[in-house]
């Protein structure tokens, strides 16, 4: 059978056309609040960027099966001289939402793409104590569970599909999965590329998440969808999935990425909702330049 891909252009802080307990993994990288470069204004304060995270992180409480996966993409930020802790709130508002705190990994970019800033910058021009602030290239892969997985589930899979989801320990060994620290290089903009202007998700991220934690045919969500790239790799995956995103506009790269695949045996459906674009921020809109943040 081939996989489905839905696709609804609304709002995420309620999932209302996905079915209890229907969604096995969720793959996502929140907007950043007000990150210079990437959404500066974007949400009128902090407690409105948390408000829409606690909105989502309730319904995905529902939507997700009992001792499934939820990992989101994300790290603090600095805003006008203020560092948020994005990291540690997302934490307790998933907690609050009733999920278990299972792991976190940092996802470490190249260190030659960060160039000296004005953050890093200043010990060179005052190279004395109190002056030091360091440049960022890490994020975290911040990863919850829905309460315990019963693992007599793996025993009732059929062969086909227990092969079809089998992890290779070639890539678990020898690109080091089985660490915290995951060395993956950002989509950097650069030469002819389908996301032009939109801050690409790099796939080996949720490549990887989708190896480690869904099997093969199940369905993978990413509530903020951008230019479609975890719909993607879970179709490349053989996993259905959903995606919610608020900018239409997206619609035909989505698509086209998804046709780039050439998956014969896949069906997508686009549907839209009637509300406001400004409801439930995209993703898609986060810049490669993230590391050149001001003080």
């Amino acid at each position: 059978m081939g996989t489905v891909h839905r696709v609804v252009f609304g709002n995420c802080r309620t999932m209302k056309e996905i079915g209890d307990e229907s969604v096995q993994l969720m793959v996502t990288s929140p907007p950043y609040y007000n990150a210079p470069f990437d959404y500066p204004n974007l949400f009128k304060d902090y407690d409105e960027f948390l408000r829409l995270i606690d909105d989502l992180s309730r319904d995905l409480f529902r939507v997700l099966a009992t001792g499934r996966v939820a990992c989101l993409v994300t790290d603090d930020i600095l805003v006008k001289g203020e560092k948020y802790p994005v990291v540690a709130d997302i934490t307790r508002l998933m907690l609050d939402a009733g999920f278990r705190y299972r792991d976190r990994i940092v996802w470490v970019k190249p260190k030659g793409y960060v160039r000296i800033s004005r953050r890093s910058g200043v010990v060179v021009q005052h190279p004395y104590p109190m002056y030091y602030y360091p440049d960022n290239i890490q994020e975290s892969i911040l990863i919850f569970q829905k309460g315990r997985f019963d693992y007599s589930y793996v025993r009732e899979l059929s062969s086909k599909i227990l092969e079809k989801s089998k992890i290779s320990l070639h890539d678990y060994n020898g690109h080091e999965w089985h660490l915290t620290v995951w060395n993956i290089t950002n989509v950097l903009p650069l030469g002819p590329r389908l996301e032009k202007g939109i801050a690409a998700f790099p796939e080996e991220i949720p490549r990887r998440l989708i190896k480690l934690f869904s099997f093969h045919g199940e369905t993978v969500l990413d509530p903020f969808l951008g230019s479609g790239t975890t719909m993607k790799v879970a179709q490349e995956l053989g996993r259905n999935s959903w995606g919610y995103e608020i900018d239409r506009g997206l619609k035909k790269i989505i698509n086209q990425k998804l046709e780039s695949n050439h998956q014969s045996n896949s069906k997508v459906e686009f549907r839209f909702r009637q509300e406001s674009k400004k409801s439930c921020p995209s993703a898609s809109r986060r810049r490669v330049a993230r590391s050149a943040v001001a003080m």
